[in-house]
């Protein structure tokens, strides 16, 4: 079993991308359907606020800061190479560093500026709207399975 500090890492790890997870899964279940059921420039006015929401100190802390945990976790279990569970926190943090987060900066977060570009009543937005909801959408679905993903690697690599 995991013990001392990567114990508490590890816990961290499962605490923050599995919040990260629960996050993306509101949107991938319920948040973007009720978006897409507006008529387009009040989607696009709505989905514009919420990503200027998201990007303040509660929602950063921790979707960044399971980013850092992550890269911790990797860096001192490739250092260290504990002798148990090594594997599963390599794999854990790659879930969420490739699949959440990097999913997010090469994915998601472009959509999101080109829909910030958009005035919500013009017919350029509501002709994006459609695609920015099934594209933002799909890759949403791959953070959300990454992050949970994640969190299930690390707690497996506890035991």
């Amino acid at each position: 079993m995991i013990e001392g500090p990567y114990f508490v890492l590890t816990v961290l790890g499962v605490l923050g991308t599995g919040l990260v997870a629960g996050a993306f899964c509101c949107f991938s279940t319920f948040v973007m359907r009720g978006l897409a059921a507006l008529p387009p420039a009040r989607g696009v006015a709505a989905m514009q606020s919420i990503n200027v929401a998201a990007v303040r100190a509660p929602f950063m802390l921790v979707f960044l800061g399971s980013a850092l945990l992550c890269v911790t976790i990797a860096v001192v279990t490739w250092v260290r190479w504990p002798d148990e569970g090594a594997v599963g926190l390599l794999a854990g943090s790659a879930l969420y560093l490739f699949g959440g987060f990097g999913v997010t900066l090469v994915a998601n977060v472009p959509r999101n500026n080109v829909l910030a570009g958009l005035a919500p009543g013009t017919a350029d937005a509501s002709a994006y709207w459609t695609a920015y909801v099934r594209e933002w959408t799909l890759w949403n679905h791959v953070r959300t399975v990454a992050s949970a993903g994640a969190a299930v690697v690390y707690v497996l690599a506890l035991t």
